[in-house]
């Protein structure tokens, strides 16, 4: 079994910029930029070791996910969780809880595949494929109690804000999946998209946890960059959408 999905980090820096007003594109969004990343060879050898053990493979039909984890449990998908760090600690942490993460990028999922083996986690699975795709084919409608977006790609130009990955249409797409009460948890450190991210889910069906931007929930662990960029003075900013019960 084969998963992935990314979403890929950001330098925070603060952005004035205004926010324009919405011209989405019609043409498939993608979760993710293609970029070569050199493997180490550790990464390499969990990654074909491990991921015909918990990977799962991007088809489009929809797979037993409660087979595929040998339980019935709340499951969670994160998009784009590129080195994995942060999956894997939340794995650890919430062991109730099946967690499937979605990445493209090879060196982040070998890199997950070795803390997976190193931390015995049974509750996180990997798809290596894009996330889009993989949420319009292979998860049913309201089976998913949370998805996460964390850190994605600011997209920071103007003229390419039409790229980003949270768009009415993806957000639409993650709404159909959630059951009731489940969460969508967007998290940036680019103040220009948080504000985005705030506009587009306001717009949506899914209603909002907070009054607007919501504080961290504890079990989305600060990374080591995060902790980083908070001790300069940067931003970090937490939006928390669900579907009505």
């Amino acid at each position: 079994m084969n998963v992935t999905l990314r979403a890929s980090a950001t330098q925070p820096v603060a952005d004035s910029t205004p926010l324009p007003s919405h011209h989405f594109s019609s043409r498939s969004i993608r979760s993710f930029v293609l970029r070569q990343g050199r493997m180490s060879p550790a990464q390499r050898r969990y990654l074909d070791e491990m991921m015909p053990k918990i990977g799962i493979e991007y088809r489009q039909d929809q797979p037993d996910l409660t087979s595929a984890f040998g339980r019935a449990a709340p499951k969670i998908l994160e998009i784009g969780f590129g080195m994995g760090e942060t999956t894997a600690k939340i794995a650890a942490g919430h062991p109730e809880n099946d967690y499937l993460g979605v990445e493209v990028h090879s060196p982040g999922v070998g890199a997950l595949c070795k803390l997976i083996d190193e931390g015995k986690l049974t509750n996180l699975r990997i798809i290596q494929h894009d996330a889009v795709e993989v949420l319009r084919d292979m998860i049913p409608d309201g089976a998913l109690a949370g998805v996460h977006v964390f850190f994605p790609d600011p997209w920071r130009k103007a003229r390419h804000y039409k790229r980003r990955l949270i768009q009415p249409e993806f957000v639409d797409l993650v709404a159909a999946k959630l059951s009731p009460g489940g969460i969508l948890h967007c998290a940036t450190d680019w103040e220009n998209y948080a504000e985005w991210m705030l506009e587009v889910l306001s717009a949506s069906v899914l209603e909002n946890t907070a009054d607007g931007f919501a504080p961290r929930p504890a079990y989305r662990l600060p990374t080591k960059f995060e902790n980083r960029g908070t001790r300069l003075g940067h931003g970090v900013w937490d939006i928390v959408f669900g579907r009505p019960q």
